[in-house]
């Protein structure tokens, strides 16, 4: 037996957490993310101050960013590996809330360890603490619940290790992943007990690889031998699944083009005959084309967001769907065909399975037309220039200098969606763009992530300015902590994504510019906040200059801020030509409004419920 507190029994035990997927270990919690405030500073604070070997420790300014930060690096590590949280009870714990929120839409494992109230409640009620008539065993930390995949409140210390236990597994079960909470109450987190040796010994996770039922792999291979103009949509499961090589091989012995989600762009390198780049509201027009004629789609680890579907308006009504998913709740989307397996084993087998079938020669070559097309568009968009600068060359000149070994970071704002369309990834992990919460604040902190899961890559950071002011705090954790990013602090001057949107459901960009209520732009030096928070700074006003910039940051050893100026008005990215579902006003005052509605009403039309059975 060992005697420790609560608070260092949970610390020993997160060192000796590690998972293991094909035959290589990797330390499950790679590091401990926190502010301390009291509900935590006696109780985690005073634990990992004597545990920073085994349990490193890394200074956030913002509960929020850390948590970004966390999903970022389980993400760069393809969910076999993960960054724990902590916080004081109150506002320290309900600001990762949000974070939380979006670790699980994203499937992205996270372990939160809020403070929370005395357990013992002698001196309540306490600084911070949510009084509520109904129940004494509430606290601000039950917000949690409807965010997290497991959530547990430690009252005794008898209750730890099942806690523990229980919270690992949910982080280390991919077909359950997403935020984990274990609320620790200040009093119970000082309190001493004799734990058992066992509780702290090496203990191994191991990642599964289930292969699909048999019967319904054959389904599936009878499906898809059935298909003239199948498509391939590899979402986020086919990169964490490490199935990028399997999905390869499969798509080349058949003949399928393969379209990629935010989550899954990377998946096959731009410039691979069969890669056919971004689908739906963000694809590309040869993805969507193809999407529109496919017979049957093959989904590989999405979950089918609105902006993969374009709102259910991008595939054909009598579609057909055979979904590889992890869990049968994503698998069972569109009323597709389940193998709910591994993608990379799910991908092997029924590539066994179509044997001797593929497409026709006319089909693929068709792929790459349309695909050389699109290519051709992005030339023109990437070789723009002028004052100020387009972004989508601001995006070619940061896509040229990633190279091979670069990661581009990005979240909320306009610019996902023309990442989704424009950058040509280089292979997996080169792709890190935060889509399913789309959550301003995101770029920064999740920069420090991807950058301490995958110290050896580039980590190109691409924010605008509406989302650099939400959480640009986070430059100082980069300085403090000696990691180097290179970020690309894109200035329009207000919400261009959301003012385009405002202006075609007839809000008339009301609330989405910054400027002075004088209609005079705002005293703001958004270069000069940067160099105050500790980061080198460039300005460079065209775009030979930002190539220049760009060269002088990814030699740099530290942080750069590349500072430039964009047109909000400017839409220079080519389209989609494909919708995204925004409802518009049935009645306004104004004829924008009401030409609006007549689009909006048009596009529903379209919309398709995708009922079909599978076979």
């Amino acid at each position: 037996m060992t005697r420790l507190t609560v608070a260092q029994a949970v610390v020993r035990f997160l060192a000796g957490q590690w998972t293991e997927r094909d035959g290589v270990e990797h330390r499950l919690i790679g590091g401990c993310c926190g502010i301390f405030g009291h509900g935590n500073v006696a109780g985690l604070g005073q634990a990992l101050a004597t545990s920073t070997e085994d349990l490193p420790y890394h200074l956030s300014r913002n509960e929020q960013a850390m948590v970004h930060t966390a999903a970022a690096y389980a993400r760069a590590s393809n969910r076999l590996s993960t960054l724990a949280c902590t916080t004081s009870i109150g506002p320290g714990a309900t600001n990762m809330i949000t974070g939380a929120a979006g670790a699980t839409i994203n499937r992205l494992p996270v372990l939160l360890l809020p403070g929370d109230i005395f357990s013992t409640r002698v001196a309540g009620p306490v600084l911070q603490e949510l009084e509520d008539q109904r129940s004494y065993d509430i606290s601000v930390n039950d917000c949690f619940k409807p965010v997290s995949r497991f959530w547990d409140r430690i009252n005794r210390p008898e209750q730890l290790p099942s806690a523990l236990l229980a919270a690992m597994r949910v982080l280390t079960d991919p077909a359950e992943t997403g935020a984990v909470t274990l609320a620790l109450p200040q009093d119970v987190q000082a309190e001493a007990f004799d734990w058992p040796d066992e509780l702290f010994a090496h203990r191994v996770w191991h990642i599964p690889r289930p292969r699909p039922e048999r019967a319904a792999l054959t389904r599936a291979a009878e499906l898809i031998r059935s298909a003239a103009r199948p498509l391939i949509v590899a979402g986020g499961g086919t990169i964490y699944g490490e199935a990028t090589e399997q999905l390869r091989i499969f798509a080349e012995t058949h003949g399928v083009p393969v379209a990629e989600t935010q989550a899954g762009k990377g998946a096959l390198p731009h410039g691979h005959p069969l890669a056919v780049g971004a689908i739906g509201a963000t694809g590309t027009t040869a993805a969507n084309a193809l999407a529109r004629e496919a017979d049957v789609i093959i989904g590989v680890g999405t979950r089918y967001s609105d902006f993969t579907t374009a709102s259910r308006t991008i595939f054909a009504p009598d579609a057909r769907f055979a979904n590889i998913n992890v869990t049968g709740f994503d698998a069972a989307k569109l009323s597709g065909l389940q193998l709910v397996a591994d993608a990379r084993e799910a991908l092997a087998d029924l590539s066994e399975a179509c044997a001797g079938w593929g497409t026709p020669a006319a089909y693929r070559e068709r792929a790459a037309e349309l695909t050389g097309v699109w290519d051709a568009a992005v030339d023109t968009a990437y070789g723009l220039d002028g004052s100020p600068l387009p972004q989508s060359a601001v995006i070619g000149a940061v896509n040229a200098a990633a190279g091979a070994d670069g990661v581009v970071v990005c979240a909320a704002g306009s610019m996902p969606g023309d990442l989704h369309k424009l950058w040509r990834p280089s292979g997996p992990g080169s792709y890190h763009v935060e889509y399913g919460y789309s959550c301003m604040g995101y770029e920064i902190a999740g920069g420090l992530g991807v950058k301490m899961a995958a110290p050896e890559r580039e980590v190109f950071v691409m924010v605008g300015d509406g989302s650099y002011l939400m959480m640009a705090q986070e430059l100082v954790t980069a300085f403090s902590e000696g990691i180097k990013l290179v970020v690309v602090l894109v200035d329009n001057s207000g919400f261009a994504s959301i003012g385009r949107l405002s202006e075609s459901v007839g809000a008339e960009r009301l609330g989405t510019a910054y400027r002075h209520r004088d209609g005079g732009p705002l005293p703001v030096d958004l270069a000069a906040n940067a160099a105050s928070l500790g980061a080198s700074v460039l300005r460079p006003e065209s775009i030979s200059e930002l190539r220049k910039a760009l060269d002088t940051a990814r030699t740099a050893r530290e942080t750069t801020v590349i500072y430039v100026r964009t047109d909000p008005m400017a839409d220079d990215a080519p389209s989609s030509e494909a919708w995204w579902d925004v409802p518009v006003a049935q009645v306004g005052t104004t004829s924008a409004t009401y030409a609006a509605r007549e689009t909006y009403e048009a596009n529903k039309r379209s919309q398709r419920p995708h009922l079909s059975p599978p076979g």
